[in-house]
């Protein structure tokens, strides 16, 4: 996405949406991004050059997905986005956090959003995936010790999340210390 004034709050981005993910959300909103063998819409070359164009009117490069952490490229894309003056933002769900350690240590993450998917409980439940969250547990607490300016995000909506699940998700975010969490409603796709 060429600009964007959402993904990252307050700033202008261009956007690159990243294949795959490991998980099956029933409200996601980039089905055709789940498979990690997709073949890629835009080039990251074709991306760079976007970039370059753009220095000085834009604040900065927000990776999104799918699961950005799935790809191999994702810190090297990083790193050259830096060294083109841009802003570093990361849209993730926390799936990889031994991948997400490293962006984090290299410093090379400006920005997190972060989607917290429901309490611990029910994780596995929302992502139709087994065990997802341990991995996402670890990626928070990684993403509290670093000091990086984030935003938490949960995806409400009928089917989803009901009453009681935003309920005990309220309460134990409040009991991990856990802020700047905001709700956004699931859009039907």
């Amino acid at each position: 996405m060429p600009l964007s004034s959402c993904d990252w709050p307050g700033r202008l981005v261009t956007t690159v949406f990243c294949q795959g993910c490991p998980w099956r959300c029933g409200y996601c909103h980039n089905p055709g991004l789940l498979d990690p063998r997709g073949r890629a819409a835009v080039e990251w070359r074709e991306v760079a050059a976007h970039l370059a164009r753009r220095e000085g009117l834009l604040d900065g490069v927000v990776f999104s997905g799918g699961e950005p952490l799935l790809q191999a490229g994702l810190a090297w894309a990083m790193r050259e986005a830096r060294g083109l003056g841009f802003g570093v933002g990361l849209h993730t769900g926390g799936a990889f956090p031994r991948r997400f350690a490293e962006l984090l240590a290299d410093g090379l993450v400006d920005w997190v959003g972060f989607d917290v998917k429901a309490a611990p409980d029910t994780y596995d439940r929302v992502t139709g995936a087994r065990n997802s969250a341990a991995p996402v547990l670890r990626s928070l607490r990684l993403l509290r010790e670093s000091g990086v300016a984030h935003q938490l995000r949960t995806t409400v909506g009928p089917g989803f999340l009901d009453r009681d699940d935003v309920a005990e998700l309220r309460e134990w975010l409040a009991g991990e210390g856990l802020s700047g969490h905001v709700w956004q409603r699931a859009r039907p796709v």
